[in-house]
């Protein structure tokens, strides 16, 4: 079933870090791609930085954000936005609006915060995934994923391959998204429940100091006693480099003896033709 329809509405949306405002040329690119597909867009007032790296407060973000929600005519919410600030909004969004309102919103790297935080309180699937690439490196790539999956009804954006590290086969709901970002929500209301779960991982920047120091950070907060598997996406700092050791033996020195399965692909994270995973949806893989 496709999420849109030629003629549709989308909103356009930074929660997180502002646009630059010489960047505006990449948010004006974005716009005429989806014009292309057919889709209107719809732009929140909170897009580009207003005072130092924001868009607005985090009050006024939020705000904004519910009205994309709230309006019946956005069919779905594209965040442009990454970096550091994605968690001054949470205390202010109504989550019972929100899951009365349910439409996709689609985000990735610091937006992992907001991804989680919806799925928890409000109960809805969120998409990791930013419509930035539509204009990237690989836009020819992913313009023919975006129209076959969301306008058309096909699965490619979401079809990822994997190579097996430990197992044979995962199932459950997916949580998860930057491990810098999801940290964020420990201890707090926000974090999902581990309980069962499929986390994925991974990340931009991050030697293995930094990538090991939040791994053992996920399992003093008791992550990887509940979870039924893990899905690695890319470390693009880690794999460009070549740090030693790399995410893998990271993982398997933490999980000690547990025989939980874990996955890595390069198709979930920072890469340019990166693809889709929704975060509250079941996912099943198998060697």
């Amino acid at each position: 079933m496709s999420i849109l329809c030629k003629g549709d509405t989308v909103g356009i949306i930074s929660c997180c870090d502002g646009i630059a405002n010489e960047n505006s040329k990449y948010i004006e690119e974005i716009e005429k791609t989806l014009n292309a597909m057919d889709l209107k867009v719809q732009y929140a007032k909170t897009i580009y930085r207003t005072k130092g790296p924001f868009a607005g407060t985090g009050k006024e973000r939020a705000d904004e954000l519910m009205k994309l929600f709230k309006d019946q005519n956005i069919k779905a919410i594209f965040d442009v936005s990454g970096g550091a600030s994605a968690n001054q909004i949470l205390g202010y969004l109504d989550y019972e609006i929100i899951k009365k309102n349910n439409k996709p919103y689609f985000g990735m790297s610091g937006l992992s915060v907001l991804l989680n935080a919806l799925y928890k309180c409000a109960g809805i699937e969120t998409y990791h995934y930013t419509v930035t690439d539509l204009i990237g490196k690989c836009s020819e790539e992913q313009i023919s994923r975006f129209q076959e999956t969301l306008l058309n009804g096909k699965d490619d954006i979401y079809k990822i391959d994997v190579e097996w590290i430990q197992g044979n086969e995962m199932s459950g709901i997916v949580i998860g998204g930057n491990i810098t970002s999801l940290l964020k929500l420990a201890g707090t209301k926000y974090m999902p429940d581990f309980e069962d779960k499929i986390l994925l991982l991974e990340s931009l920047g991050g030697a293995p100091n930094l990538i090991g120091s939040f791994l053992y950070q996920l399992d003093h907060i008791g992550a990887f006693d509940k979870i039924k598997g893990i899905i690695l996406g890319s470390f693009t700092d880690m794999q460009e480099n070549g740090f030693v050791p790399d995410v893998r033996e990271l993982v398997l020195e933490v999980l000690g003896n547990r025989d939980i399965p874990v996955v890595k692909t390069d198709d979930i994270g920072h890469d340019p033709n990166a693809k889709c995973i929704v975060i509250g949806r079941s996912i099943n893989l198998k060697k």
